[in-house]
Order: C-alpha cells, then structure tokens, then sequence
C-alpha cells in the first residue's frame, strides 16, 4: 500500500482553475501550465474535479460518459499531456470517481427509458405505493423529493441529489463490473489517486421503505453492505497496485465507519472525508442559515476524529475548504483585518494534525468568499434551490443574500486569482462565474500578504516531509474547553510537537502543563515570528506557534 503519510494533495476545480482558450471556463491545458507553480509549492498529487462529458447540472458530478473527457475541458491529447508533465514535476494525478449516479443524459439512463430491460436493471427504479404516495418519503439532498417520474411509465426512480443525477443499483452485479472498467480504465491511463464522490451512500438497503424522520437517511448511508462493495472494488481496481492513493467523500458518517473504510487491514480505502466539523456554524442543523461558528463544537469534532481514528488504525483526510464548502478564512477567521495570520493559523492548525492535508485551489494565497450581492451572479443549483426555499419562507432578500452569501458553494468557486489583470489572469473572456472584486490586492503574485501567505503553506508542506513526528505522531488536546485556543501535542518515541493555534482577535494565554513547559523546546514555525515557549503563553491576534519538544 502507498505510503501517503508524508503527502500532501493539492485540489484544482478545473472549471476555476486555469482558462487556455478564452471561452471563460478553465481547461485540462490551464492545469497544465501551472504544474511549475504546484511543484514550487511543493504538493505531491493534484485532485482534479470531473472534466468529463456530463450536462454541467452539477459542474459536472451529473457525468454522461465516465471514459470520456469533456471539449469543454480539452481532448485526450491534452489529458495524457498533463499526466507525463506532472510526472516530470513529481506530481501525481487524482481524479473524481462519481460511482453513486449517472446523469439521466448518460447512455444506460437513455437506453433504461427506451425500454432496454437490461439498463433499467441499472437504476433504482419503483412503482408509487398503494395508495398513491411515491415509493419513499425520501428527501433528495437538494430539497425536494427523492423520486422522480421514470419516462411515459408507472415507475419512478430514484435521485438521492438532482432529478438529472440519477442512482445506481449497485446490487445489480452487473453495473459493479461497469464501475470497475471504468476504475480500471483511468488506472491504465497512469492515474495513481481517486477521490469516490458520496462513496458511502451506494449500498441501499435492499427492501426501500418510507423513513420515519421523512429524510431517509439511514436507510442508504454506511450500511453493512456497503463495505462489502467497497472491498470488493478496491480488489478488482486500485487494490492490486501498490502506490494508488484513495479517499472517500463520505456523507454523514461515524468515527466507527471512518475506521472501517480507512484501516488498510481492511482494504477499503487510504483515508476519507468527514464532513461533521464544517458544520458547526449551521444553526439548529440546518446549513441555509448564518450564526458565528462554535469553536468549542468544532475542536470537540476534530478532536473525536482524530482520536478516534487514530485508535481504531483509521486514517484521516485533513481540510478546512473544498469545492463544496465556503472559504474557511471567511468563515473561522477576519481576512479582512488579519489576512495573513488567520490563514497561516487555520492552514497550520490542519496540517499538523494527523492525517492527510488537502489544500483548495486558493487558500495558498488567501482567497476570500467573494460577497456577490446579487443571487443572479451565482450558478449553483444548490444555491438557487435555497434561495427559492427561503424566499417562500418569508425571509427579506438581504436576510437571503447573507445566507447565501456566507454558505452557496459558488463561494469557493470563483475563478483562481492569478494576478492584477483583467479577470484576475483567469481568462481572456468572460469567466463562467464572477471573479471575487479582491483579485486585485489577492493574487499569486501580491508580495504583500498572498506570497507571505504562500510562503507559509510552502514551510508547511517542507516540514511535513522532514518530520517523522508530523507525519506518524500520535494525537492529544490540550485544554479542549479553552474558549480561543486549539491546542494539541503530537507525540513520537521520546519527541513532541506543541501546537498552538489561537482563533480570535483578542489576546489571550494558555497555561503549558509543567511536563511540556520543562522539556527542551525549540521553536519550530508560527506566524508572528520566533518566540520562547513559556508555562503562560500570551498569544497575539490569529496567532499560530509549534515547538519541538526533547
């Protein structure tokens, strides 16, 4: 199995990323340019959304050819191009596998509806029940129902996300071996790393019932067969290889199930994404809604997982922003007044943790959530969904435009700040989506704070691949109930790395335990500058400081 504690993935939204041909929508030639920027920064794979032949419903996570590359995003010339270049940069692909559902467009959905037994065999597909209601009381995770009409016929099928996104049998042998192919497939093309989208919802249960709470959750996430099918693909795929990284995107699961997939004896999965800790500014639960985040909630997830994990030979994937989720300094920090620290200090509180650090296209310079005040400047489906639900709850538009401005995924989409140009160097045309107004003071090349910012993420990578500590060190907080503080030390043999990592703006001071305080400490990186560990620790503004300790 690949050794993947000394790595760091790096993700590029190709849509965002870089755009070569000015239609405003970023290529695979785009990604291809910037591998010297990549290698200089230091990472050792790149994750690259779909770029596949897909209706763009989902950006492209509603796929209609999985062995295919989308003309929007180039040919295949370009593809195996950027493979053999990222090679010479010591750089890794990895590549989004969306196994959960096809979009309708795809050519077993169109077949399904033209009457071909065989492919509706391949999606989930029921009668309404007797007296009328549809075949689950589910709850797409998109708002609104989970069924939809089948066609001219009486039967709906299923669509856990968009009505064009529509489900897998995977207890249907037949469509596993497909996905396997296609696994396979991109394994012969020279990928080493997977990133299975919604991985942990494929294994329904067998007979599908209404759900007592209405949404339905339970009664397709991390059932017991699903390890089964996970097992299963990594021997018939990525398991008979001995360097291929994978994760899995999971959805609502458990520390018990993260062990599951990710302790190697069990031949699931390298490592995967838990998303609980980036919830933690949803009010009541709900994520369409705004209230501060809390920080005690959040040490109190990220503390669970990594000793959980840990316990259980489990393997975390660590992150703080994705294509998913809003910009995490916006989000955990002040960009506006300390741009440089509360970056450098959520960046490092991660990527000392245990675990695998993934870096968001952007958060290595300190982009920001963009604030578009209007809901016609955002794509997303998702977005447009909520601001419809919201309007109909009565809500103003400007209490509206905050939510979505603080939560849409379109936050983290905004096209990669390159420079001060025009577009920020995107593109020579007009960009899909808007570019965030900052690009000017917030690009790759603004010594001013963007380097400093780079600069820091680069020391990070350099000092993960130096330490055996930060790489396989155990995990343990430190004061988990200080109101400003995340503290924790990671131990090895007779060494220990303290890290402190402070969250707000006010100084504040944390008390070293006697037994860290009296070991010989030598200061290792922080962003405000070198300092002398002592038993109370004031700390300045966003402030983040790791000790070596003999």
């Amino acid at each position: 199995m690949a050794n993947f504690h000394d790595k760091v993935v790096y993700q590029a939204y190709p849509k965002s990323f870089k755009d070569t041909d000015g239609n405003g929508v970023g290529d695979l030639k785009g990604v291809k340019e910037k591998l010297p920027y990549l290698a200089d920064l230091g990472v050792d794979m790149l994750w690259l959304n779909p770029f596949y032949i897909s209706p763009q419903n989902d950006n492209g996570y509603d796929v209609a050819d999985y062995t295919s590359i989308d003309p929007l995003f180039g040919t295949w010339e370009d593809f195996d191009s950027l493979v053999e270049e990222a090679n010479k940069h010591g750089i890794d692909l990895m590549l989004d596998m969306v196994l959960n559902h096809t979009s309708t467009e795809h050519e077993w959905f169109q077949k399904a509806l033209a009457g071909e037994e065989k492919y509706q065999d391949y999606y989930i597909l029921r009668e309404l029940q007797e007296d009328g209601s549809l075949p689950t009381n589910w709850e797409s995770k998109f708002g609104g129902k989970a069924w939809s009409k089948f066609g001219d016929t009486d039967k709906y099928y299923l669509h856990l996300y968009d009505v064009t996104q529509a489900d897998l049998d995977w207890r249907n042998p037949e469509v596993r071996e497909e996905l396997y192919k296609v696994v396979n497939f991109w394994l012969e093309k020279g990928v080493k790393g997977f990133r299975f989208d919604v991985i942990n919802v494929i294994g329904k249960d067998e007979e599908l019932k209404d759900a007592d709470d209405g949404v339905g959750k339970s009664h397709y996430t991390d059932t017991p067969i699903v390890h089964e099918y996970i097992h299963e693909l990594n021997q018939r795929t990525y398991g008979q290889y001995d360097d291929i990284i994978t994760v899995g995107e999971m959805s609502s699961t458990t520390v018990e199930h993260g062990i599951k997939y990710s302790n190697p004896d069990r031949e699931e999965m390298s490592m995967i994404f838990s998303f609980h800790h980036l919830k933690v500014d949803y009010k009541e639960g709900e994520k369409w809604t705004t209230m501060p985040f809390d920080f005690l909630e959040l040490k109190r997830i990220l503390d669970e997982w990594q000793v959980g994990m840990d316990e259980g030979g489990g393997w975390n994937a660590l992150f703080l922003n994705n294509h998913d989720q809003p910009r995490a300094n916006s989000r955990f920090g002040d960009p506006e007044n300390y741009p440089v620290e509360t970056s450098t200090m959520l960046a490092q509180t991660i990527h000392f943790l245990r675990g695998t650090p993934y870096i968001y296209q952007g958060e290595e310079i300190g982009m920001t959530n963009p604030d578009f005040d209007d809901i016609d400047d955002y794509v997303d489906v998702e977005t447009h969904n909520a601001y419809k639900e919201l309007k109909e709850k009565g809500l103003s538009e400007d209490e509206i435009m905050d939510i979505i401005k603080a939560k849409s995924r379109d936050t983290s989409r905004t096209p990669m700040q390159w420079d001060d140009s025009k577009h920020a160097g995107f593109t020579d045309g007009e960009p899909w989506l808007k570019v965030a107004e900052n690009y000017k003071t917030i690009n790759t090349e603004n010594e001013e704070n963007s380097r400093k910012i780079y600069n820091y993420y680069k020391e990070l990578i350099r000092l993960r691949k130096e330490y055996p500590i930060i790489q396989e060190g155990d995990y343990e907080a430190l004061e988990l109930d200080h109101p400003s503080i995340f503290a924790y030390v990671r131990t090895l043999d007779n060494e220990k790395l303290l890290v402190l990592n402070h969250f707000y703006a006010e100084e504040d001071s944390i008390t070293i335990p006697d037994e860290l305080a009296e070991m010989n400490a030598t200061y290792l990186i922080g962003n405000s500058g070198e300092r002398q560990l002592e038993s109370s620790f004031k700390m300045g503004p966003y402030e983040t400081i790791a000790f070596l300790l003999k």
